[in-house]
């Protein structure tokens, strides 16, 4: 994948200035225009996505629909069915003190976006993005991960068969693409991607005191208690930690399960694993495989030191890393301090339940907590625990509900998205006082006659 030139991108960048203060992307109709030339053009390339999923990930067609796809058809859908509604200025109450002024709040794009997308769910997560700036009235700048080239490369003849490029324009290449867009001034940058990538975004971002929507990752717990279903709890952890062979910033990280359930849960994650993908994950078609071999390097170093108790089986040529369950391993170790990534899964045990959202809090807030037992202990994990997300019984479901915000708090990102989160998110409230001519307090003014009558009056 060739560098966009820097030329090109300053002048992508000086043709949206130009074309946003035109003022025509504040338009409504022209926005629900864009949203559903954008759904077309998705339906069109629906083939060539496929492909290339299948080329970057090993994706298969069933599983490149349900997660990314399907989520960024629905997601625009929404957003057409409810625009209007969200964009219409909303009244709000004025206090006595301020009579006869009104006051309401308006909605108004932040101008310029810069979209920075990862390779894990390279079209979901651009896409599902842009969908949010389109909705606001945003010009945007997107950035695709080189580590999906065929993705890239599709999205790239997507957005220019559909949009012009001083509305809607993006760029490819590798981190030196990335640092330069990041030298540029924009009003909103939306990163998804690691914490430590996203540190440096925000100080990027911080030169400009540019806003951002951070989307990171994080080591997120996943909980099995001894009330649990535990078959249920099995299948739906092993399809968690499986799909997108486990690259997925939600994708459960650790197991703390109850003591007395991890032999049970060995046994039938086994056989969970056998039911999706029969004897053999490597010949599956629905078994994605690892982006490149320095995700397979990382991963194998990450399995060193620990006690592989299923799969482990890795093949570098063909980028495949077994479903895998380790233990034995302390909390220094990298596999317990970095997150995973992969379809690694480490089990630890416990006892009381203190335990675990001890441990929990004791590190960074992750971007889902996961907790599968008894309807009485709900109320006690969302007290002791901070997330982006919880999920009580299930798993991963929570980025599927446009109606839910998505996103991080603390170390797991800054800022919601998807639903009218995401018009939100690119969208500056801005607050609008309206006052009359015909009637003025002159008590305001110096030298403030009657202050004290009016103190009384108001009771402040």
């Amino acid at each position: 994948m060739e560098n966009t030139l820097p030329s090109a991108i300053e002048k992508m960048l000086e043709g949206q200035r130009q074309f946003f203060a035109t003022h025509r992307t504040k338009d409504l109709q022209f926005r629900i225009e864009q949203l559903k030339k954008f759904r077309s053009a998705i339906q069109r390339y629906k083939p060539k996505i496929y492909s290339a999923l299948w080329s970057d990930l090993h994706k298969s067609p069933e599983e490149a629909y349900m997660t990314e796809i399907g989520i960024v058809i629905q997601e625009i859908g929404y957003h057409i069915k409810h625009l209007r509604r969200w964009a219409k200025p909303q009244k709000v109450a004025t206090p006595l003190k301020l009579f006869p002024s009104r006051s309401k709040v308006v909605y108004e794009p932040l101008g310029i976006a810069l979209v920075i997308a990862p390779w894990n769910y390279p079209f979901l997560i651009m896409m599902n993005s842009l969908v949010g700036a389109i909705s606001s009235g945003c010009c945007a700048v997107l950035k695709a991960s080189p580590y999906a080239p065929a993705t890239a490369k599709v999205m790239e003849q997507l957005i220019n068969e559909t949009f012009t490029e001083d509305y809607i324009g993006i760029a490819q290449g590798n981190r030196d693409v990335n640092i330069f867009l990041l030298e540029q001034r924009f009003d909103i940058i939306f990163f998804t991607g690691s914490r430590e990538l996203g540190k440096k975004v925000m100080r990027a971002a911080a030169e400009h005191l540019t806003p951002v929507v951070l989307e990171l990752g994080g080591k997120s717990p996943c909980i099995v208690d001894r009330e649990a279903n535990i078959d249920v709890a099995v299948r739906r952890i092993a399809w968690g930690k499986t799909l997108n062979a486990g690259q997925i910033c939600i994708s459960p990280d650790y197991l703390f399960i109850h003591r007395s359930l991890k032999r049970e849960f060995i046994i039938k994650f086994e056989e969970a694993i056998v039911k999706m993908f029969g004897n053999s994950c490597r010949e599956s078609q629905h078994y994605p495989r690892i982006v490149n071999r320095k995700s397979i390097e990382r991963l194998k170093g990450l399995l060193q030191g620990v006690n592989i108790i299923y799969g482990g089986e890795v093949n570098e040529p063909e980028k495949y890393i077994a479903p895998t369950l380790v233990d034995g391993m302390s909390a220094s170790h990298p596999i317990m301090q970095e997150e995973i990534f992969g379809p690694i899964l480490p089990i630890l045990t416990f006892d009381d339940i203190n335990e675990v959202t001890s441990y929990v809090n004791s590190h960074e807030k992750p971007l889902a907590v996961y907790y599968f037992g008894s309807r009485c202990k709900e109320k006690e994990i969302l007290r002791k625990t901070s997330a982006g997300a919880t999920c009580f019984n299930e798993i991963l479901l929570q980025i599927a509900n446009h109606h839910l915000p998505f996103g991080g708090v603390g170390g797991s990102g800054i800022g919601k998205y998807h639903g009218r989160d995401s018009f939100m998110a690119f969208s500056n409230r801005k607050a609008i006082v309206t006052s009359p001519t015909w009637f003025d307090i002159t008590t305001r003014y110096p030298p403030f006659t009657c202050f004290g009558m009016l103190k009384k009056l108001l009771n402040i």
